[in-house]
């Protein structure tokens, strides 16, 4: 199936007035982005991020006429506001098989390998993880996910119970349990995440090993190892519950936080934690402690 997508470039002011009427002309979603090369990360809960110039991009069904869309719109919006238009015909393809065609075996330390379906292989000496592109976030190839990969690849969780708050696609659980962890607790407030960490364990077969829960299913205890890879607004609110999900010399690996903002999360852990030096990749970074 082919879909006609069309793209509005405009003033931030004018944008969500064009989103709400290409919608009202029947496209069947719209989407925000930048127009510009400005980055925006972690906008607050509830809000939908405009930029000074906005591309509005809106996908209608190939019995649609981009021409009658375009004048209809431009005697809606008001003059000058709109600086650009295209409308092209977007082939429909199978996201994850074109994904796929991408994603590369990848190694993190000296022992754990992460590995699409199909490609997977048996080094002596190494773990394989098995991983394909699904529903939630983390496949080991963003730099927040790589650095808790490379930090488990790195210490000895054998024998250790772990918890992955914010478990996105179960990543972090399958390794340390892959690695030899005795068991590990996946938390998420998406349903589809804790369908994705079933599904890649059970790829895996580490199912047997591996717990998953909404926040309000998970009964708190304090575990020897807790993996955090989510974003530093939320885990500088909830450091004091995710600082009591660590026992006593336990190990806390925290991710999903800009360079700029590990000096804010850091100090939220210290007063439980000893907290090691940042560990940069890119413009993101990875925070760890033992807990004293």
């Amino acid at each position: 199936m082919a879909w006609h997508q069309i793209s509005v470039v405009s003033d931030e002011a004018a944008a969500a007035d064009i989103s709400d009427f290409l919608s009202e002309l029947g496209a069947v979603s719209v989407t925000f982005m930048s127009a510009e090369a400005k980055p925006v990360y972690e906008p607050a809960i509830g809000e939908t991020k405009i930029w000074e110039q906005t591309r509005t991009i809106a996908l209608f069904e190939l019995d649609a006429s981009p021409e009658i869309i375009k004048t209809l719109l431009f005697q809606f919006v008001t003059p000058n506001t709109v600086h650009d238009w295209q409308a092209e015909i977007l082939q429909d393809q199978i996201w994850e098989r074109a994904w796929m065609e991408h994603f590369q075996p990848m190694k993190f330390g000296e022992s754990l390998w992460v590995y699409p379906s199909g490609q997977e292989q048996l080094k002596p000496g190494t773990v394989s993880l098995i991983l394909d592109p699904g529903l939630a976030f983390g496949t080991g190839t963003h730099p927040t996910t790589a650095l808790c990969l490379q930090w488990l690849a790195e210490h000895d969780v054998r024998g250790k119970t772990v918890i992955d708050f914010g478990c996105g696609s179960g990543i972090l659980a399958v390794a340390a349990v892959l690695l030899g962890a005795k068991e590990a607790h996946a938390i998420d407030i998406d349903p589809q995440a804790l369908t994705a960490t079933i599904d890649n364990a059970q790829k895996n077969k580490v199912d047997a090993k591996i717990k998953t829960y909404l926040p309000e299913e998970f009964t708190p205890f304090a575990a020897d190892l807790v993996l955090a890879n989510i974003l530093a607004k939320p885990l500088i609110e909830l450091s004091a519950s995710i600082s009591n999900l660590v026992q006593t010399h336990g190990q806390l690996v925290l991710s999903g936080i800009l360079k700029e903002q590990a000096d804010s999360v850091s100090t939220c852990y210290q007063e439980s934690f000893k907290m090691a030096t940042a560990t940069v990749q890119g413009d993101w970074c990875r925070l760890d402690g033992v807990k004293e």
